[in-house]
């Protein structure tokens, strides 16, 4: 599927009322599409003026704003390339980035221009800054300084589907982070595809509270409410109360797993706040079954569990209009091709038969910047791009993922998959949560590492669990140990760190005498 037309910007607003309402900000601000097409068209000048050729890239670490997702859609309107950063990033992995990436603009927050100044210096780009806006007196930075003054009118640089409209790099758990380069069909195609799925229309309103430096909060979140005409109540970050202050004037929200567990635990969160809404979305990390189900108890919705990659943006969903299954992820979306295939041979696996997921459609990523034989390891010869994550598809067409290949266990000779471990694991009394990692073992290569978190502070014990399960699967595939933690590592997008358990747990079968 190739959008017409071509350009994302001009995809995205291709129907859409410019009076309608876009988005609801948290100091009182209204924008409507008429001001997205006005303020990202004075970034678009902006950066023109600042030297911005086609294809060159605009990188931003940059606070949650109205005024940040502006820059996004400027950068896309002059003809370049987005390179959102993780807010978190140290001033020693943006070197990274820039060094590689190439940028011809870096903008900041203006507390950190002092981190970056020299750094920029030396790399020949450009230092910018932008924070919050909150007054016109009162300076937020050198872009929305300039932004104020520049004009709002500007034609879109002409761009192909097959040119570059961002850059987004991977989480770098193993390794230096590889840039995905995306092409404005592979964000268009995805958004248009998402808002029929989703029976998006310019009667939502979502509430929004992700952050906008990956792919769920700016292109999954963001492009389908625009190419729906829709409007957002666009939050800085999640906060507990404002959200549920904002909920009764929302119809859908998108989020991580974490955001709807926290709502689980607040009781104002009950089924008569929820009653009016159409629609909750979770992804970016696993969302348990129990919570599922207890969502489900509690507000009478089933969430909507889909499954995407910075490479590929989503590539699968539950249906919107049928059994949403808890522990899945749906069908492949309209357009997407999806295979299970043996890690080693390639050969495709008949459906309920664990392998590594390839995926290939007009959401799949041009490859990695830079990287042209990475790229090539990671795509097949007919162009299925090996995604890393394994999985199945049952009998009745939905995938399941059970990890990344990478945590793929293999104990004595046998694959063990953490996913059956960590189920079996979080149905035991007292158990919230777990995590379950390979780590060196004398004897058998790896050995199985079993992480967990209690449930309301109850007392959990390495012997009670070990016992529970000791007749519900083999037992080359059960726990050699398992500690008890108050909560497991998490990036942003609150993914397991299953790469810090084994940094930390990766010594336990090494210095002791070991259980057979």
């Amino acid at each position: 599927m190739s959008p017409d037309p071509n350009h994302l910007f001009d995809g995205l607003l291709k129907n859409v009322n410019l009076e309608h309402a876009f988005a609801q900000l948290d100091d009182g601000r209204w924008y409507t599409y008429n001001h997205v097409m006005e303020v990202s068209g004075r970034f678009a000048n902006m950066l023109v003026q600042l030297g911005l050729q086609p294809g060159d890239r605009v990188a931003a670490q940059i606070p949650k704003s109205i005024e940040a997702l502006m820059l996004y859609l400027g950068t896309v309107r002059a003809g370049g390339v987005f390179l959102p950063l993780n807010n978190a990033y140290t001033a020693g992995e943006v070197e990274y980035f820039l060094d590689n990436a190439t940028p011809r603009v870096f903008v900041c927050d203006p507390a950190r221009q002092p981190e970056f100044e020299a750094l920029a210096q030396r790399l020949g780009v450009r230092l910018e800054t932008m924070g919050v806006w909150k007054d016109h007196q009162t300076s937020a930075g050198t872009m929305l300084d300039a932004g104020t003054v520049s004009s709002p009118d500007f034609t879109n640089v002409e761009r192909g589907p097959d040119d570059l409209a961002a850059i987004l790099y991977t989480s770098g758990t193993t390794g230096r982070s590889k840039g995905a380069m995306l092409t404005h069909d592979n964000l268009l195609s995805n958004a248009i595809v998402l808002k029929d799925l989703w029976a998006f229309t310019e009667e939502d309103v979502l509430l929004h509270a992700l952050p906008i430096f990956h792919t769920h909060g700016l292109f999954v979140a963001t492009n389908t409410i625009m190419a729906a005409g829709g409007q957002m109540i666009f939050l800085p970050g999640f906060k507990i109360d404002r959200v549920i202050e904002c909920l009764p004037g929302a119809t859908a929200m998108m989020g991580v797993p974490t955001f709807y567990t926290r709502l689980l635990d607040d009781e104002r969160f009950t089924r008569d706040l929820t009653a009016h809404m159409r629609l909750f979305v979770s992804g970016s990390a696993p969302l348990l079954a129990e919570t599922h189900i207890e969502f489900e108890d509690r507000t009478g919705h089933r969430i909507l569990e889909r499954y995407g990659m910075t490479e590929t943006n989503m590539n699968t969903s539950n249906p919107y209009d049928a059994d949403r299954r808890a522990g899945t992820v749906g069908f492949p979306l309209p357009g997407v091709s999806l295979r299970v295939s043996d890690p080693e041979t390639g050969d495709t696996l008949e459906r309920d038969k664990i392998g590594v997921i390839e995926v290939k459609g007009p959401n799949v990523f041009a490859g990695y910047w830079q990287m042209p034989e990475k790229t090539s390891e990671e795509f097949r010869d007919d162009g299925f791009f090996i995604t890393g994550d394994l999985g199945k598809v049952d009998m009745d067409g939905y995938v399941h993922i059970v990890g990344r290949a990478k945590d793929l266990i293999i104990s004595g000779g046998y694959n063990i998959y953490p996913k059956e471990i960590e189920l079996l694991l979080d149905e035991q009394e007292g158990v919230l949560e777990s995590a379950v990692i390979g780590v060196t073992h004398p004897d058998f290569g790896e050995g199985v590492v079993g992480v967990v978190v209690p449930a309301n502070g109850q007392a959990v014990s390495e012997a009670a669990i070990l016992s529970a399960i000791s007749d519900k699967i083999a037992r080359f595939k059960q726990p050699k140990k398992i500690y008890v933690v108050d909560e497991l590592p998490r990036n942003t997008m609150g993914k397991v760190q299953k790469n810090i358990l084994r940094d930390t747990y990766g010594n336990t079968f090494m210095s002791e005498e070991v259980q057979t």
